[in-house]
């Protein structure tokens, strides 16, 4: 809280001189004192601080798996009819009046209290800006620990969350005040990984507890492949270094069930809750009832790009320095671009190494660094070892080659050649763009035609629902008819077919629980959890039963078939084509591996196809002593 007499001074009105019009009543030229819109929301601000006129809000932070609320994130608002209403407004205001600090401290001591007086279960996460973590002023040390005391909390259920809002570029201050903090029992969460300046460096050098994705990266996740990727790839760096993943912005059930299967531990976000003054201690029945259900989420599916990709593609042209210009002179450079992160130090074409603004930034503001060292040629603070690469280099052996490098190499990027010459740089960050697009397509050999998943990814889902012990439908698909058809109307209207079929499965499956896969030539698969998956498959034969008649001549219409040759070249008469559908039902702990179930599904499919017309054929083996009925559509 202020002190009674930095408040008296803090409210004495600041005035700027303005002119008043020509066209009012009053005399030309005569100069009023009138106060600027800054000041007067300024003022205000001070109102709201002395009668501490800020409420808190809490949104619950879910466990994925059991759906248990296991903390709360504290949040702030000014009052309900104010402009400063919206956290945004509220801090830029205080920000433009230097009383961020004193707004700061009074969001922590209403939080902590209303969190107190709730009696909340779980734990607390308080948001922090990592200038106050680092500066702290005379005379508050220690206070957010003083008002957890005050109001009876216990350290170790407070999450000190550092919510980034400009550049931080001392590092080594961060550890220190992380380190005082953990020291006094509290843990450590970074907001908004993938969103802030430098996110994903506080990772590394700051080693939270916690990571909260940002929500631009989970919103739409389940039809995203990119940002499916982009958050695996998180998850795998978080169980590397025993941190836990909150995923922020959830809105969708869909968006849930993915992160769930991709083991993101904690969710937040509209789904599972508001912001509220005085929030729910358990999760809507509908919510906990979406998390409890059996089965996986369908990942979203992009269609390959064999095309080999060089790292001419990650290209940047960026100006470079000789050896010889000092430090004094780089500095300047840095500090006219902000943007700038990394310059090269090139001789006559030849790369020598890069200067890296953090590092140039950490020498300077050591004591005397500057006097020592700023006319100094600047190779005296660059890396003299960076990675550098001809331009024709594959991304895959790029990105084997940071992998196997120091963790600098990513934040600092790499110099990119022409016969040996400099041309340019690429960064990590488009690098790891690049190659996460490449896992996704390449590693899923999606059909060309139909853009359908094939083989790889069929196979990996089959794994996930088999993992999870699940009951579920392989429905396998073949063109009863098609090589005839070809021979007879041209392959370009047998791909018009082929497009046909993968679009009528699409059309009746559940996208979110039905996965649809196009294995080759004629033959598709769908991996039903759908209950109602034979009311969808027969729905899925009568669409194509009225669709396919539109393919043939008038001719073969009216007599229902075509003649074509067989392999022997004589004349054959062959009906309309029909779509044959051979299922099994998969119960859990029935197969081990995509194997099993690959061969039992072509079995039923090859049942199916002894049907005459469009069929739909059931194979009930190890499900009861029932003979295998068949089903004709």
């Amino acid at each position: 809280m202020l002190s009674q007499s930095r408040s008296r001074i803090l409210l004495l009105p600041i005035f700027r001189r303005t002119t008043v019009s020509p066209s009012a009543a009053l005399p030309n030229n005569v100069t009023y004192l009138r106060p600027s819109p800054d000041e007067l929301l300024g003022q205000h601000l001070l109102d709201i601080i002395q009668r501490r006129q800020l409420h808190a809000l809490f949104q619950p932070i879910v466990h994925m798996q059991s759906g248990e609320i296991i903390a709360y994130e504290g949040l702030v608002r000014g009052p309900s009819d104010s402009p400063l209403h919206s956290p945004l407004n509220l801090f830029r205001v205080a920000r433009a009046n230097h009383l961020a600090r004193e707004v700061e401290y009074l969001c922590r001591r209403i939080v902590l209290e209303r969190f107190a007086e709730l009696k909340l279960p779980g734990k607390l996460f308080l948001n922090v800006s990592p200038e106050s973590l680092v500066r702290q002023p005379d005379g508050v040390q220690g206070e957010t620990l003083g008002y957890i005391h005050e109001f009876g909390i216990n350290p170790a259920n407070v999450i000190i969350e550092l919510t980034e809002n400009q550049p931080t570029y001392d590092y080594e201050l961060m550890r220190e005040a992380v380190l005082h903090y953990r020291n006094m029992g509290f843990q450590i969460a970074i907001d908004d990984l993938g969103e802030g300046f430098s996110s994903l460096r506080l990772w590394s050098e700051l080693r939270p507890e916690f990571v909260k994705i940002d929500m631009h990266f989970i919103q739409g996740i389940d039809h995203d492949p990119v940002k499916l990727q982009f958050v695996r790839s998180i998850q795998e760096i978080a169980d590397k270094s025993n941190t836990l993943v909150i995923a922020e912005g959830i809105e969708k059930a869909a968006e849930l069930l993915v992160l769930r299967d991709l083991g993101v531990a904690y969710g937040q976000g509209y789904h599972l809750g508001r912001p509220h003054a005085q929030p729910a201690k358990a999760l809507p029945a509908e919510v906990v009832k979406v998390l409890g259900r059996n089965g996986v989420a369908v990942y979203p599916q992009r269609a390959a790009d064999r095309n080999a990709v060089s790292i001419r593609k990650l290209l940047h042209e960026v100006a470079t320095v000789p050896p010889s210009m000092n430090n004094n002179e780089v500095y300047e450079i840095f500090m006219a671009d902000p943007k700038l992160l990394i310059i090269p130090v090139v001789d006559g074409g030849q790369p020598l190494g890069l200067v890296s603004r953090f590092d140039m930034l950490d020498h300077f503001a050591r004591p005397y660094q500057r006097e020592l060292y700023g006319k100094k040629p600047c190779a005296l603070f660059m890396d003299p070892k960076p990675i550098i690469a001809e331009a024709d280099t594959s991304l895959q052996d790029l990105s084997r080659r940071m992998a196997d490098s120091d963790a600098h190499h990513l934040f600092n990027g790499f110099i990119i050649t022409d016969g040996g010459r400099y041309i340019g740089m690429g960064t990590g960050h488009d690098l790891m763009r690049e190659i996460t697009q490449m896992q996704i397509t390449a590693a899923r050999y999606a059909n060309p035609l139909t853009q359908l998943p094939g083989n790889v990814p069929i196979n990996e889902h089959i794994d996930r629902l088999l993992e999870s012990a699940t009951r579920f439908w392989v429905c396998y698909v073949d063109l009863d008819h098609f090589k005839p058809f070809n021979d007879v109307y041209g392959y370009r209207r047998g791909d018009d077919v082929i497009q046909l079929t993968g679009n009528i499965l699409a059309k009746h499956a559940d996208h979110g629980r039905d996965f649809i896969g196009h294995i080759g030539g004629d033959d598709f698969v769908i991996l039903f959890q759908s209950e109602d998956w034979e009311a969808r498959c027969r729905a899925i034969l009568d669409d194509f039963a009225t669709a396919i008649t539109d393919f043939y001549s008038n001719e073969d219409r009216e007599r229902g078939g075509y003649i074509s040759e067989d392999r022997q070249g004589k004349k054959v008469f062959y009906s309309m084509m029909s779509l044959s559908a051979g299922v099994i039902r998969v119960e859990p702990q029935q197969f081990y591996s995509h194997h099993q179930i690959a061969a039992r599904a072509a079995d039923a499919k090859k049942q199916a196809k002894k049907i005459h017309g469009n069929s739909l054929f059931l194979d009930r083996r190890m499900q009861s002593t029932e003979s295998s009925p068949i089903l004709n559509a």
